[in-house]
C-alpha cells in the first residue's frame, strides 16, 4: 500500500468523535440520575422512624456529608481517568473526603470504646453489605455505562473509583433506612462494606470495562494500516537520502 493510498483511506474511513464532557459535568449528570434512584429505594424500603431527629444530629449530618463528598469526588476522579491526557493524580481526589469520613467514624468508635457501651456488639451488622449493594445498584450500573464511553487506560483503578462512588452513595441512602448509628458498627460494616465492594469491583475492572470503545477504535489505524505505514517508512527515508 502506497503512503498516499494509506492517507486517503484513513481520511475516508475516519469517523468524527464527540468529546466527552468535563469530568465534573459528568459527575453532576451521574448524581442527577443516581440520587433520585437512591431516594426511590429509601422511600420503598421505608425511612427510619427517627429520621427527623437524626437530621438534627451534628455527627449524623457530618458523616453523611463526608460520605456524599467521597461519592462525588470518586465519581469525578473515575470520569477523569478514562479521558486521555488528564492528570492521573486526579485519582487521589477522593482521598481527602474519604479520610475525613474515616476519621469521624474512628473518633466515634474510640469514644464508644472508652464508654464501654453496648454499641460494641458487631453481630447484627452483616445486612449492611447487601443493603449497600442494593441501594447502590442503580448508581453502579449508571457509572459502568458512563465509564465505558471513555478509554480504559487504567481499568482496575477506574472501576474501583466508580465502585467507591456508587457504594458511598449507597451508604448514604442506607443510613436513611437503617437505624444503627453506633460509630463502630458503621465503621466495620458500612464503611468496611464500601471498601470491600470497591476492591472487589476494581479486581474485575478489566472485565467490566471491556475493550476500547468503537468511537476510539474507528479513529485509530487498523493493524493492516499500521503495517502498511511501517512498510512505507523505510522507502520514504531512502528517497529522502537519495
Amino acid at each position: 500500500m502506497e503512503t498516499n493510498d494509506l492517507i486517503q483511506r484513513l481520511a475516508r474511513d475516519a469517523r468524527p468523535i464527540r468529546l466527552l464532557p468535563p469530568p465534573r459535568k459528568r459527575a453532576v449528570n451521574w448524581l442527577a440520575i443516581s440520587a433520585p434512584a437512591v431516594a426511590i429505594v429509601v422511600v420503598l424500603a421505608s425511612p427510619r422512624l427517627d429520621l427527623s431527629e437524626r437530621l438534627t444530629d451534628v455527627r449524623f449530618l457530618f458523616e453523611q456529608a463526608a460520605a456524599l463528598a467521597t461519592a462525588t469526588a470518586a465519581a469525578v476522579a473515575a470520569f477523569a481517568v478514562v479521558i486521555p491526557g488528564h492528570d492521573r493524580r486526579l485519582a487521589l481526589l477522593p482521598l481527602a473526603p474519604l479520610t475525613i469520613w474515616l476519621g469521624g467514624l474512628v473518633q466515634g468508635s474510640l469514644e464508644a470504646w472508652l464508654r464501654a457501651s453496648a454499641a460494641l456488639n458487631l453481630t447484627n451488622g452483616w445486612p449492611c453489605l447487601p443493603g449497600i449493594a442494593m441501594v447502590g445498584a442503580v448508581p453502579a450500573l449508571t457509572m459502568v455505562v458512563m465509564l465505558r464511553r471513555g478509554v480504559p487506560i487504567a481499568p482496575r483503578l477506574t472501576v474501583m473509583l466508580g465502585a467507591l462512588a456508587a457504594a458511598a452513595l449507597g451508604n448514604v441512602g442506607l443510613r436513611l433506612v437503617h437505624s444503627q448509628d453506633a460509630s463502630l458498627m458503621i465503621l466495620v460494616w458500612q464503611f468496611g462494606s464500601v471498601a470491600l465492594l470497591s476492591l472487589l469491583a476494581g479486581w474485575g475492572g478489566r472485565s467490566i470495562m471491556g475493550d476500547t470503545p468503537q468511537a476510539c477504535a474507528h479513529n485509530s489505524p487498523s493493524r493492516q494500516q499500521k503495517n502498511g505505514l511501517q512498510a512505507q517508512q523505510p522507502t520514504q527515508v531512502g528517497r529522502h537520502y537519495h
